[in-house]
């Protein structure tokens, strides 16, 4: 399956179809080969962007904004063929909404306060100053808002 497909789809669906497929494809773009908390760390942060209400009002708009996730920094031709990594990223998906539909005092936080992330000490974001709140794997989370 192509991303492009992915972006199609989830562009006709309506929100509550369409943004567990945005956030799946995201999670299995930017932290398939990361560890479950490396991979709810990546939907947390994309999960408190919309909350913000800075980023979209829908978690694809969120995940579809200009050269903030993979879903616009990897080419529509990129295949999404690991399957296993692909239902990894969909029970992920379910978990991390869940979490996040609970009230604030009672949700699982795994990179409190951060709202950007990028593969830590490999990428180089203007943004990224100082040290990260957290770093999971290879991923550095940060709070830049």
């Amino acid at each position: 399956m192509k991303l492009a497909f992915v972006m199609w789809i989830s562009s006709l669906a309506p929100a509550p179809v369409a943004d567990p497929l945005c956030l799946a494809t995201t999670i299995y773009l930017e932290a398939r080969n990361q560890s479950v908390d490396g991979q709810l760390a990546v939907a947390e942060v994309a999960l408190r962007r919309l909350d913000s209400g800075r980023y979209g009002d829908n978690l694809c708009a969120v995940l579809m904004a200009p050269k903030q996730f993979a879903m616009t920094l990897r080419s529509p031709n990129t295949r999404l063929n690991e399957w296993g990594a692909l239902l990894g990223s969909v029970w992920i998906t379910t978990k991390a909404m869940i979490n996040w539909s609970l009230p604030e005092s009672h949700r699982r936080l795994v990179v409190p306060g951060a709202d950007h992330f990028l593969a830590y000490q490999r990428v180089d974001a203007h943004w990224a100053t100082g040290e990260p709140l957290h770093i999971i794997g290879d991923h550095g989370f940060y709070r830049v808002n």
